[in-house]
Order: C-alpha cells, then sequence, then structure tokens
C-alpha cells in the first residue's frame, strides 16, 4: 500500500518488499492466476507509464523482479513528485489555506440559514428576521 505523501525512499521501499514468487524463467509476465503479485505490479507501471503488459514483457524481458521492482516504484515516485510538490507548497501557505476555509465556512453557513428559513417556513414557524 502506497500513500499519497509517502516519501520516495519509503515508496522505493514498499516496491522492493513487494510480494511475487519464485519463477526464474520468464518471470515479468503478465499471467495473474498463476503470477498475481507480479500481474499486480505490471498494473500498476501500466497505469502510471502508460505501456501495455506486452510493452512491459519486452522492456523487462530476460531481467529478474531486481530489476523490474524498482523500475515500478521509480515510475510511481516520478507520477507522485509534481503532486506532492503541489501538496506540499499549498500546505505551507497558511493565508491561503485560511481563506479558502474561511470561504468554505461562509458558503456552509448560508447554505444551512437558507435550509432552517424553508424548513420552518415549512413546519409553521416564524422564520427569523
Amino acid at each position: 500500500c502506497v500513500f499519497f505523501m509517502d516519501t520516495p525512499d519509503v515508496i522505493a521501499k514498499k516496491f522492493k518488499r513487494a510480494v511475487t514468487d519464485c519463477d526464474t524463467e520468464n518471470c515479468i509476465r503478465y499471467a495473474p492466476a498463476e503470477k498475481p503479485g507480479v500481474a499486480n505490479l505490471m498494473s500498476i507501471y501500466s497505469s502510471v507509464t502508460g505501456k501495455t503488459f506486452e510493452e512491459i514483457e519486452r522492456e523487462f524481458a530476460g531481467m529478474g523482479y531486481g530489476a523490474f521492482k524498482p523500475a515500478v516504484g521509480d515510475a510511481v515516485i516520478d507520477m507522485l513528485r509534481p503532486l506532492q510538490d503541489e501538496t506540499n507548497r499549498i500546505l505551507k501557505d497558511k493565508a491561503y489555506l485560511e481563506s479558502v476555509y474561511k470561504e468554505g465556512a461562509a458558503k456552509a453557513s448560508y447554505i444551512a440559514n437558507k435550509t432552517m428559513r424553508k424548513v420552518k417556513k415549512k413546519v409553521g414557524l416564524v422564520a427569523n428576521p
């Protein structure tokens, strides 16, 4: 399991420790029933890189898990990096965050008050002035 804000080192370690199998011949191939761990890693790599399973099999033909797992981790790290950078930038901008939550609170309050006026009218209570 990789979390959105995991550091690159943590992500790399998680992929290096990912479950595979003990197949030594043609080990990087998409065979979900026989090799669910490798199929999962290939699905992740495919999703992140846009490569097909056939392209992945060709890319890692003759290589073992020692080459494949770090490549998957690196691809995920590269995909997450700009998102993490932007998230960190926003989280450091306290003034911006305060303006966002204040604006959200004002909108929520307006909607809640409008709803309460409708409810009070429907049940016959006098609405607040």
